[in-house]
């Protein structure tokens, strides 16, 4: 690797670092700020039957009764260290609880994302290679209607489609492969918007450049030209797409277990922002920044290895700064 791309990621990589850190406070802050008092509301509440004792034991071993800025300094110093806390509504250790629900939640996601994909790569195939007294001008319209339609209205159509009049799966058994195809789906379509639209555009820019005219010169059909030429550079801004959009893909992901019935990282918010169980919804809002900036990271460091266009950039502004230093000390010492 040369010079110029190891600065570019040590760049990064700091610049990533000092997002999560941010995120991290600005987290604690609102949480910190938000109306109620978790300890009224979950403590003090005759329902969980919590002594005087009892209440202050936990207000000492969360730090409650320490000032913010200490709390806050705790909070930060145990979460980089993986230490995300004690829940306050069932004394267990916030990662356990992640770690339980997690798994479901990474499975709907990464189907949702495979859906997404093969959805915008369909529509996009569709536009190049259909005719367009063929239909071409409609498929060019499904990423608007995509996007346009809520993911929830989605799910709602879906179970009851396939679920109700078709009885292809069980709403009782939300983790059946049927069931989880469809979640997916739910949240494959509006995600798939984003991507065919770039790929669309992309496409259609490669097809006007005079390597693709010189292609069709030589007898390329429309499916070799869509297959050898015009993907692959077409492909390479999906990665900045998939990139930005993963916090939508995530969001989406808790809507879509709400409402197929899932247990996971939603159904775990809802009861946590209900309770409100400051310290599971400080870990997992902090830790869906940390995916959010690695996954932009990831792809910041892949691109000029994908790209060479951009890696020539990368390099050229690494030169150019060199250059600026070089002359900037020539005439500092040319000075008298």
């Amino acid at each position: 690797m040369s010079n110029a791309y190891l600065t570019y990621a040590a760049k990064r990589l700091g610049q990533a670092i000092v997002v999560i850190l941010l995120a991290y406070v600005f987290t604690f802050v609102v949480v910190s700020v938000l109306p109620g008092d978790p300890i009224t509301s979950v403590l003090r509440n005759p329902q969980n039957g919590f002594t005087e004792q009892e209440i202050a034991e936990i207000i000492a071993a969360q730090g409650l009764d320490r000032p913010v800025i200490v709390q806050l300094w705790h909070s930060l110093s145990a979460f980089l260290t993986g230490d995300l806390g004690i829940s306050m509504r069932s004394n267990r250790p916030v990662s356990t609880l992640i770690a339980e629900v997690l798994p479901s939640t990474l499975v709907l996601a990464t189907a949702g994302l495979t859906v997404a994909l093969i959805l915008a790569f369909a529509v996009a195939y569709g536009t190049q290679v259909v005719p367009k007294r063929y239909g071409q001008g409609l498929l060019r319209a499904f990423p608007s209607l995509f996007l346009s339609t809520p993911n929830f209205v989605i799910g709602l159509f879906l179970i009851h489609l396939f679920g109700f009049q078709l009885r292809l799966f069980r709403v009782i058994e939300p983790d059946s492969f049927w069931a989880t195809l469809f979640a997916a789906i739910t949240i494959g379509i509006p995600f798939s918007a984003q991507i065919a639209e770039v790929l669309i555009a992309n496409l259609d820019h490669e097809a006007e450049q005079d390597y693709a005219a010189v292609a069709r010169s030589r007898g390329i059909g429309p499916r070799r030209l869509f297959a050898t030429h015009l993907l692959k550079p077409a492909s390479l801004p999906v990665v900045t797409v998939i990139a930005l959009t993963v916090g939508e893909l995530l969001g989406n992901s808790l809507i879509t277990e709400t409402v197929f019935g899932r247990t996971g990282i939603g159904s775990l918010v809802q009861r946590s922002v209900s309770t409100q169980d400051l310290p599971v919804l400080q870990a997992i809002v902090s830790l869906g920044a940390v995916v959010f900036v690695v996954v932009n990271l990831i792809a910041d460091l892949l691109y000029p290895l994908l790209d060479p266009r951009v890696k020539i950039i990368v390099g050229r502004k690494r030169r150019l700064s060199t250059i600026d230093d070089t002359s900037l000390g020539f005439e500092t010492g040319a000075k008298p």
